[in-house]
């Protein structure tokens, strides 16, 4: 995949094989992340400062970050476990950091080519897959963020008509991120990418708005 990406969540395991994957396909990559770059998705002001810092036209733009829960805090299991100011933080940082990005979008994107902007959100955040509850916070901010993408899919339409923008579920990484849950089977952030880059170079403009598994089936909603 050649052209020129964006990858936010570029020192995530699955952010990090995104951007090896791309480079190897032949792509120019700009990478951006909280550890490196100091991009707090939960502060409008930085995610401004570094989106204005940009020079478009990118054809390729994956947004990688997430939380599956606060520091020292872990999914909840029962609503009793409910915590508001977790809560708060897992959506701020899985629903509103993606939707100020897609704020700042647009003039990043090319005005007549095809270009992809995948948000990676999970199978969990789907209301109707969903038959083992729990995990409140990370469930609700990954459904926000489906609503968020197919929301601006429809704007970013309207005058891009060959732009791209979906929801993307990478299936279970072996990544940090997933290290206390060990009964899942997993697959190692190369595949992953490989798989989502294939997904997302078969994609077509009417598909924009859609939900996406690992293998290019849809997610329901």
């Amino acid at each position: 995949m050649s052209g020129r990406a964006l990858v936010i969540g570029a020192s995530g395991g699955i952010g990090a094989a995104l951007c090896t994957a791309l480079e190897t396909g032949g792509a120019e990559v700009t990478r951006l992340s909280r550890a490196t770059d100091g991009l707090d998705l939960t502060d409008p002001a930085l995610v401004e400062q570094a989106m204005q810092g940009l020079c478009g036209a990118f054809d390729t733009v994956l947004i990688a970050s997430g939380i599956l829960a606060p520091k020292d805090a872990g999914p909840e299991k029962s609503l009793a476990q409910i915590n508001a100011d977790n809560m708060a933080q897992v959506m701020a940082v899985n629903a509103i950091g993606p939707a100020l990005v897609l704020q700042n979008l647009p003039r990043l994107l090319p005005k007549d080519g095809r270009c992809v902007v995948g948000v990676l959100t999970a199978r969990v955040g789907s209301i109707g897959d969903n038959r083992l509850g729990g995990w409140y916070s990370y469930r609700a901010a990954k459904a926000a963020a489906n609503q968020i993408v197919r929301t601006a899919a429809i704007e970013i339409a309207r005058k891009r008509k060959k732009a791209i923008v979906v929801s993307l579920h990478p299936g279970t990484v072996e990544t940090a991120f997933t290290g206390a849950y060990p009964g899942h089977q997993k697959v190692a952030p190369s595949a992953a990418a490989a798989n989502l880059l294939k997904v997302i170079d078969q994609l077509s403009p009417s598909q924009t708005g859609g939900f996406f598994d690992w293998a290019g089936r849809p997610v329901p909603w």
